[in-house]
């Protein structure tokens, strides 16, 4: 580090100082500019490209690809903003099944507020999935999903030391069938169920693995459960 440089800059009078921090206000507030437009789009429903972004926000599209080099990295980045502080969740608790609780209900309710930002994601996984089946994704960059997979592996750690690294491991990609914007789509567009009573059968499905999990362990395994 510069120091001189460092202390020198406050008492900079040729404006370059100023000049610097002036335009990182403005980068930081282009991109606010996006985030929150490309948020408005996809919470009515769409998966905007940059450009579309861009045009929205009237922000020109060699601006906009400096910030967001892709539709993925654009996308990637308001799933962020939506899932807020769901990304930094921690409990207290060293009961697994009380900490799967808790994760759940403080990110589902999160997660059905940005329903749509969600939907739009996941259409944007299932469009590069065909395309990439195809032969037709060509070097675009792939929009990576994975928040729940460190999630539920934090839920679960107090079971490190009670479940062999396979069944934990297990465990965890059960659950990640009852955690996100799939669930929402499984409970309440098919089976045309309430906030209330989807939360409901999701915590109720997510603590049956839990104790099933528990329960298979101290009975000896799988097999041992099926031989009852």
């Amino acid at each position: 580090m510069d120091v001189s440089r460092q202390q020198a800059a406050p008492n900079d009078d040729t404006g370059q100082g100023a000049g610097r921090a002036a335009e990182r206000g403005a980068r930081a507030r282009t991109r606010r500019l996006m985030l929150e437009t490309a948020t408005r789009l996809m919470q009515a429903g769409a998966t905007p490209s940059v450009s579309e972004v861009a045009e929205a926000a009237e922000v020109s599209r060699a601006t906009a690809y400096r910030y967001f080099p892709s539709q993925a990295a654009l996308v990637q980045a308001v799933v962020d903003e939506g899932l807020g502080p769901i990304l930094t969740w921690k409990s207290t608790s060293d009961d697994a099944e009380r900490r799967v609780a808790e994760l759940f209900a403080d990110a589902m309710p999160r997660i059905e507020a940005f329903e749509a930002t969600f939907k739009a994601a996941l259409k944007l996984s299932l469009d590069q999935w065909a395309r990439r089946q195809a032969g037709t994704l060509g070097s675009e960059p792939a929009f990576t999903r994975g928040h729940r997979v460190d999630l539920l592996k934090d839920a679960i750690a107090p079971l490190k030391g009670q479940l062999p690294p396979r069944e934990f491991k297990r465990l965890a990609q059960a659950l990640s069938l009852m955690f996100g914007v799939e669930v929402l789509i499984v409970l309440k567009d098919i089976w045309g169920l309430d906030s209330r009573r989807m939360m409901a059968v999701a915590q109720w499905a997510a603590g049956a693995l839990v104790r099933a999990a528990l329960a298979e362990s101290e009975g000896g395994g799988a097999s041992a459960v099926m031989a009852k």
